[in-house]
């Protein structure tokens, strides 16, 4: 059964869903924010991902991954902070291990499409606003939004502390997996026409045992040097199908209408710090 790389912890009395493996479903013991993690990868070196966060519950577990894209903004899943208390939520920037972070921020406010999950699994895409701006060094960077469609054939790289066994446990080191992009009609049918992939998703493949787990949900892909992915949901956890996730270069004129202040329908603040 398809998951949407969701699992759900709680965290000093908040929770927060993680990456959506394709089962819609309620919390469990094993985790927060709808998210996958990368099975098949290796350990990423340190800097190759600058633009890497983990969102944390402030007792410092890891629930999904994130994107710098700007000293104030961080993109991820909607499904990871829709039910999200914002006073419990951190964002951990410039490390490969989640325990010990570069950078630790609150967030000032979360904005999440307007149009979420309506229809199901579609436009699963938030903002988050920093309450102070990222500090930038060696290890912590912002990454471009995409200029142009993917192509067939295009390499994307995933990075994520994404759990590498199903229901298995987030891994401290950074994790990274070289995938191929999947056009949408050829993804379509490998996934049986499933309706919940639409024109703003890009489907991910490389092998069997390759790809997206619980855990890396929110988190960056990357192509050709921009972002052009956010992992969204699968089939759990590498099973020889392609994983589907939102399409940044989609959601381009979303991202910047919300940045440059336009909160209403194309996104709405779910919640602000008191």
């Amino acid at each position: 059964m398809k998951l949407p790389l969701l699992i759900f912890l709680g965290v000093l009395g908040g929770f927060f869903p993680a990456h959506a493996i394709r089962i819609k479903g309620n919390s469990t013991d094993k985790g927060f924010f709808k998210d996958q993690r990368i099975i098949g990868g290796e350990d990423a070196a340190v800097g190759f991902a600058p633009y890497q966060a983990s969102l944390q519950g402030i007792s410092g577990a890891h629930s999904c991954g994130g994107a710098i894209i700007s000293q104030e903004w961080v993109l991820t899943a909607a499904h990871c902070v829709v039910s999200a208390d914002i006073r419990m939520l951190v964002v951990v920037t410039g490390t490969n291990k989640y325990t010990q972070p570069g950078g630790r921020y609150f967030i000032q406010s979360i904005h999440i499409h307007c149009n979420y999950d309506t229809p199901d699994m579609h436009n699963d895409i938030a903002l988050l606003h920093l309450q102070e701006p990222i500090e930038w060094n060696e290890l912590t960077q912002p990454i471009p939004l995409p200029e142009v469609p993917m192509a067939p054939g295009d390499e994307v790289i995933l990075t994520g502390w994404g759990s590498t066994v199903l229901w298995g446990i987030a891994p401290i080191d950074l994790q990274v997996v070289y995938l191929k992009y999947v056009p949408h009609l050829e993804c379509k049918g490998l996934l049986s026409n499933d309706p919940d992939l639409d024109v703003g998703h890009i489907c991910t493949f490389s092998r069997q045992g390759e790809g997206s787990c619980h855990g890396d949900s929110g988190g960056p892909l990357i192509s050709n040097g921009y972002l052009v992915g956010l992992v969204n949901w699968g089939w759990p956890c590498a099973t020889g199908v392609p994983d589907v996730h939102a399409s940044v270069y989609f959601y381009r004129d979303w991202i910047r209408s919300v940045i440059g202040g336009n909160t209403k329908c194309g996104g709405y603040s779910t919640n602000e710090w008191p």
